[in-house]
C-alpha cells in the first residue's frame, strides 16, 4: 500500500467538500400569485324557431296566428288570462274554422 503523504492530503482535502446546510431556522415564504376566478364566457345562444303551417286546398295558415286568434277571442269574451290552464286548438281547413277548447269546459271558435 503506498503511502499518502500530507501534501497530497490537503490536495483532496479541497477537492471534497461537505456540502453546505443552512443553519438559519426561517422558514422561507414564497408568495403565490392569487389566482383570479375563472371568468364567465359570454354563451351565444341561438333562439330556437318553431313553425307550424297548415295547407289545405291551395291556402295556408300559420298556426301560430291562429292560436293567437283564438286566445284573443276567448279574451275579448271577458274572461281573464290567468285562468287559463290548458289551451287545446283544432283547425278543420275545410270548414275554414279553428275551434279551441279551455280548460276542458269553455269551448269558442274562430274564423281562419
Amino acid at each position: 500500500m503506498a503511502r499518502v503523504t500530507a501534501a497530497q492530503k490537503k490536495a483532496m482535502a479541497k477537492t471534497v467538500t461537505e456540502p453546505k446546510v443552512e443553519t438559519s431556522l426561517e422558514k422561507k415564504v414564497v408568495e403565490q400569485p392569487v389566482e383570479q376566478p375563472a371568468k364567465k364566457t359570454a354563451r351565444t345562444t341561438t333562439k330556437k324557431v318553431e313553425l307550424a303551417y297548415v295547407q289545405f286546398a291551395g291556402k295556408e295558415w300559420d298556426m301560430a296566428e291562429v292560436v293567437k286568434k283564438a286566445k284573443d277571442d276567448y279574451l275579448a269574451q271577458g274572461n281573464k288570462a290567468t285562468s287559463v290552464k290548458k289551451f287545446c286548438v283544432y283547425v278543420k281547413p275545410e270548414e275554414g274554422v279553428a275551434y279551441y277548447v279551455v280548460n276542458d269546459t269553455d269551448t269558442g271558435s274562430v274564423e281562419l
